[in-house]
């Protein structure tokens, strides 16, 4: 099915309709158009256009209210991105496996700009809540993965974090920028990274990088357990040993498909 096309030339509009679907957020899934026009910072008219248009392609879905949701063929187009779908599909053997292994929460999340993005998570039955969820975002500076992905992101966006606000979530949240380099000055020494109640006062995360074939940290793989009695030293290996196995079949997939 061809995209209609609504108005003339391709910049604005195509700019337009991002900032339509930028309007959708896990806070406000279901809009109505004049929440839409707001939200996007468009006039109404243009929003009643640009939204016909996408619910005509599928990226919008409206329901018998007449609210709109993200429609099944955005997530379609979505999925196809490598560092989600693609990554998720290796990662997901190895990160069942710690499941089973603990009960605990598995988590796989990427950078993107200052953020990590959750890929990929799988809750332990009775496991401790966590605050993230799949195609979820969160600061770098606070988790187990956004310190692996922080410590081997380039320069500067160490150092755009570095210069703050660093958001504190709980007592334990580390929000000095000095106190940080030197959190994950130890990641990089060590190879794994921890979190001990800085993002929920019950939770204790250690995090390992995902390398590709060239050696840079494409994801990290994370373990999420109750902070109570937990120990980072006796988790860190059965982390590692999962993010080196991701690592491993990222690494082969590549050889055997070096195009994709």
């Amino acid at each position: 099915m061809t995209a209609p096309v609504v108005g003339g030339g391709t910049g604005p509009v195509a700019l337009r309709a991002l900032q339509t679907l930028g309007a959708f957020t896990p806070d406000h899934p279901s809009l109505s158009l004049t929440e839409i026009a707001r939200r996007a910072g468009v006039p109404l008219t243009t929003a009643h256009r640009l939204v016909a248009a996408l619910a005509e392609w599928g990226a919008l879905e409206r329901d018998a209210s007449g609210r709109y949701h993200v429609g099944l063929r955005l997530w379609e187009v979505g999925s196809l991105a490598p560092r989600g779908l693609g990554l998720r599909e290796l990662a997901l053997p190895f990160m069942e496996d710690l499941s089973q292994v603990t009960h605990e929460n598995v988590q796989l999340a990427v950078r993107d700009g200052v953020e990590s993005v959750y890929v990929e998570r799988i809750a332990g039955r009775s496991a401790v809540r966590v605050l993230t969820r799949v195609g979820g975002r969160f600061p770098l500076h606070p988790t187990g993965v956004g310190r692996v992905l922080l410590a081997h992101a380039p320069v500067d966006v160490q150092q755009r974090v570095l210069d703050g606000p660093l958001q504190r979530f709980t007592p334990w949240t580390v929000t000095s920028p000095t106190a940080l380099r030197s959190v994950l000055a130890e990641v990089r020494r060590s190879g794994y990274a921890v979190n001990d109640r800085e993002v929920t006062p019950d939770a204790l995360s250690v995090a390992a990088p995902v390398r590709g074939p060239d050696g840079r940290v494409l994801a990290a793989l994370s373990l999420v357990v109750r902070a109570d009695g937990a120990s980072a030293q006796a988790l860190a290996p059965l982390v590692m040993a999962g993010a080196r196995g991701i690592s491993r079949v990222v690494v082969e997939a590549a050889v055997t498909d070096p195009l994709s």
